[in-house]
Parts: structure tokens; C-alpha cells; sequence
């Protein structure tokens, strides 16, 4: 990485403000290889730097998958509850640019959520000319007509208030009230609307997969990093 200053730096990954960052340099708490920090408007590479003794965090970005748990929100309003981002590390979101969902789930839906600083990442996974699939597993609070399947798959089915298809969807039923749903797209709230065009409700959803991700192991509201892609 080229070269940038101290205080760019720390500001940048998180760790404090420019302004604060001239404290911490004085405090001995950044150093360069075995070299403790001059001043902060020194320059070095970012992969150099040691603050508190330890390598700067996530240099190339930050990709997380988490398992979403019910009841928290994909906001950075905390007006709205109890946020995805209260269960991750503070300074993630002090990093520029700040980590950020890939798309949104409900605030009562679970399952697999990634979490990015990298604006390309959460463009290549959202955009709708990539198709990324995602899989949900859903019950309903009453039986699924029968033909909803051969509905979904068809292409036709209208959301109300749109005035274009879903995209085909295929959707596997387990039971009367439970279903495998794998779809596409993205678009607001859109299983709920789906089913709720077919006169059911939507009582539990669970995202099981996203593209190539599943929360496997991981219990509701764990997280852990994975290595980014390649570009």
C-alpha cells in the first residue's frame, strides 16, 4: 500500500479521530515496524503501522457473514430498535467508509446476513443483473393453495402496488404451511408479499442461503470474517 499519514490512517480504520490521533502518537501507542511514531502527519504503509502493538485491523476491508437474529433491525437508526450493528465492533463503524448490510432483512426475519466496508461488494450482490439466489425457508399461518408453486415459477405473479412481475421462483412445499422459497430478487419485503398474494401470512422466515453463503454453525446473532473475493 502507499504510504499515507499516521493520523489519515488511524482515522480511516477507526481507531480515533485526526485530531486524537496526534494524543495517541504522543502516548507512544503507534509505532512503524520497531519504531515508535514521531508525529502524526509522519507518513508510512498502512501494513507497517502498529497501534498498541498490533497490526492495523482488516487492511484490505472487512467482509462478515452473520447469522441474523429476530429482532434487530439492518438500520443505523437506532431510533428504529435493537440494530445488526450493535453485535459487531464499534470501531467498524467509525471506519470510512463505515461497514454496511448487503441488502436489508426484516427486522423479524433470521439467517444470512453479510456485512461489508466495500461499496463494490454490496453493488456486485444486490444489483439485480447478477441473480444472486437466495434461498428462505418460510411458514405461513394457512395451508398454500395449491398451484402457488406452478405461480411462482411462471414469472407472472404481480406484487400489489407493481406493475412488474417477480422474476420466475422456485418454490418447494414441505407441508400445508411450510415452504422452500429460492428467488433472484430483492425487492421490498417481497416473500411476505408474495405469500401474501396468495392469502397467506408469513408467521417465520429464515434466509438459508445467500449466492454461495449459509450461517452454518453459526448461532443466532454470531458473526465471523471471511477472506474477500477476488474482484
Amino acid at each position: 500500500m502507499q504510504p499515507r499519514r499516521l493520523d489519515q490512517i488511524l482515522a480511516n480504520y477507526g481507531y480515533c479521530s485526526r485530531s486524537e490521533a496526534k494524543v495517541w502518537v504522543r502516548k507512544g501507542r503507534v509505532t512503524v515496524g520497531d519504531v515508535v511514531a514521531k508525529g502524526a502527519e509522519k507518513k508510512a504503509p498502512p501494513e507497517t503501522v502498529l497501534v498498541d502493538g498490533q497490526p492495523i485491523e482488516c487492511l484490505e476491508g472487512i467482509l462478515v457473514l452473520m447469522n441474523k437474529p429476530a429482532g434487530y433491525v439492518c438500520s443505523h437508526d437506532t431510533d428504529e430498535g435493537p440494530t445488526i450493528y450493535d453485535l459487531l465492533p464499534a470501531q467498524w463503524l467509525r471506519r470510512n467508509p463505515p461497514v454496511t448490510t448487503v441488502g436489508r432483512l426484516d427486522k423479524d426475519t433470521t439467517g444470512v446476513l453479510l456485512i461489508t466496508d466495500s461499496g463494490d461488494l454490496v453493488h456486485r450482490w444486490t444489483s439485480p443483473k447478477h441473480k444472486v439466489t437466495k434461498i428462505y425457508e418460510v411458514n405461513v399461518n394457512a395451508d398454500i393453495p395449491t398451484g402457488t408453486a406452478e405461480l411462482f415459477a411462471a414469472g407472472t405473479l404481480m406484487l400489489e402496488s407493481e406493475d412488474k412481475p417477480c422474476a420466475p421462483a422456485h418454490l418447494e412445499i414441505l407441508s400445508p404451511r411450510e415452504a422452500r422459497l429460492e428467488l433472484t430478487e430483492g425487492r421490498h419485503h417481497q416473500v411476505k408479499r408474495m405469500f401474501a398474494r396468495q392469502g397467506c401470512e408469513v408467521t417465520r422466515l429464515h434466509r438459508s442461503r445467500f449466492g454461495e453463503f449459509a450461517v452454518g454453525e453459526l448461532q443466532p446473532g454470531q458473526w465471523k470474517l471471511l477472506a474477500l473475493p477476488s474482484p
